[in-house]
């Protein structure tokens, strides 16, 4: 998604010299790789969408992923990328000298280039979880993000490890297909209810003729998502963060058949805390006879099933791992030296970091869209690679006038770092759960103001925090 978009708003900057480096044969990032049954985003389409590339055809308020995909693959299709893209290139390794990058690929290609744009996305890496005998189920496993479609489903015993979101949709989209399904649950999740009702054509066609009319939709569908949520969870004590949990506990309540069933379901832990899931249906699927919530520890994975530490053996034809992903990797495994040979891996040894989720100390001319401690928990990803483009072709813009290099300093890398760790404090991250928003301190990996703190921001560079080799410049951008 931010490649695409980089490629575009580069090009409407006057920068047309642009290669994209794509290991996969396809652009689409986290919509190319997961196709699993049910996927969709928990972004209303017409806010997870380019705000340069609206579209009036989205089928529902949330749209189904292969619909997103095939959205990504249009733009790029209209917008040249595909023509600028290496295909089947895996960027290994990134150097620093001389004042250029090297850059180096799987398949022995290398050569220079004055900048890096990394859009290599969050969401990437799959988690396999570490159990005792997976490779010796006798069935088909999986990742919920590499899914075989060659595997027939149909009347068949399938286990679901995970409740987080893919857990859920994968839920909703089996339970009517399979003969059996054990959702495997080692910590409930916070539903919230959502109305995904289809848009019809009428809607559809006063959108294709009315510009005007899909700007006003998707500003209002920005304002209502920051107000209601985004900004909510980054005040755990805020009305709305109240009104959201209300709402979750309400939608518990409809768990109303099977008073165990429904305490299996509910958190010990405030809504949101976890990033929240937003689903219409699962409360409905895990209801269903066919249907059984596992909450016993998975104790090890056998040929016949998963036995739980009740030793009970749940016999299984399928088991799918829904277990996330790596979200510490970013542009790793890529081999990245940076100035005087530094090793990023060196650098985030801890754990990753980038001022302003943008750019790393000792690693000039490189930017990471959707870097480290970004707004990946409560915001359109999109909305936040096209902010940061527009913050980083300022910072190309000196280059291009006789600047050698840019990266942040040190110090106001460390100062951004205190001042983001202190604002976590408020927010519901650190309300009582674990999550994968927790870095190995208990600090959340992410965006700790509003959207509107976000955008300003990202307004323009203050190049006292930049080190610009090759030129003078004063304090403001």
């Amino acid at each position: 998604m931010a490649g695409i978009a980089s490629v575009i708003k580069l090009r409407e900057a006057g920068i047309d010299d642009v290669t994209v480096f794509e290991k996969a044969d396809e652009v689409g990032g986290t919509w190319r790789e997961n196709t699993y049954p049910g996927i969709a985003c928990d972004v209303p389409s017409h806010l997870y969408s380019y705000s340069f590339a609206p579209n009036p055809d989205w089928s529902h308020t949330f749209s189904p992923g292969p619909e997103i995909q095939e959205y990504f693959r249009g733009v790029a299709r209209r917008e040249g990328v595909y023509e600028r893209t290496r295909f089947g290139e895996e960027v290994t390794a990134l150097e620093w000298a001389d004042g250029r990058w090297t850059l180096a690929t799987g398949t022995g290609f290398r050569d220079t280039y004055d900048v890096v744009i990394a859009a290599t996305g969050v969401l990437h890496h799959p988690n396999l979880p570490d159990l005792p005998g997976l490779d010796t189920f006798a069935g088909a496993a999986f990742h919920s993000a590499r899914w075989d479609h060659t595997v027939a489903l149909e009347g068949r015993r399938v286990g679901v490890i995970g409740t987080g979101s893919s857990a859920v949709q994968i839920t909703g989209a089996l339970v009517d297909r399979v003969g059996h399904l054990d959702l495997f649950q080692r910590t409930p999740q916070w539903i919230m209810p959502v109305d995904n009702t289809p848009y019809d054509e009428a809607q559809r066609e006063a959108f294709r003729t009315d510009p005007a009319l899909m700007r006003q939709a998707r500003d209002g569908l920005s304002r209502a998502f920051a107000d209601h949520f985004a900004n909510a969870v980054i005040d755990a004590d805020s009305p709305a963060m109240a009104l959201i949990e209300e709402a979750c506990r309400a939608h518990l309540e409809t768990v109303a058949a099977d008073p165990v069933l429904r305490e299996k379901l509910r958190p010990d832990y405030r809504a949101a805390c976890k990033r929240l899931i937003a689903s219409d249906n699962f409360y409905d699927a895990i209801q269903r006879p066919n249907a059984s919530l596992v909450t016993e520890a998975i104790e090890r994975i056998e040929p016949a099933g998963v036995r739980t530490a009740d030793g009970e053996l749940h016999e299984l034809d399928v088991l799918v791992l829904a277990t996330g992903f790596r979200v510490d990797r970013f542009l790793r495994p890529t081999e990245v030296r940076g100035r005087d040979g530094i090793r990023l891996d060196d650098v985030w040894k801890d754990r990753p970091s980038a001022h302003l989720a943008l750019a790393v100390p000792g690693f000039p001319n490189l930017f990471l869209l959707n870097g480290p401690n970004g707004p990946v928990g409560n915001f359109s990803l999109i909305d936040v690679a096209e902010l940061q483009l527009g913050y980083t072709i300022q910072l190309l813009d000196l280059l291009w006038a006789g600047a050698e290099s840019v990266e942040p300093t040190p110090e106001a890398a460390e100062a951004f770092e205190q001042a983001r760790v202190e604002a976590t404090k408020g927010t519901v991250w650190v309300t009582g759960c674990r999550s994968w928003y927790l870095d190995d301190r208990g600090i959340p990996a992410a965006w700790p103001w509003s959207i509107d703190h976000f955008r300003e921001v990202m307004q323009a560079p203050d190049l006292s925090q930049y080190r610009v080799a090759g030129a003078e410049v004063g304090a403001g951008a």
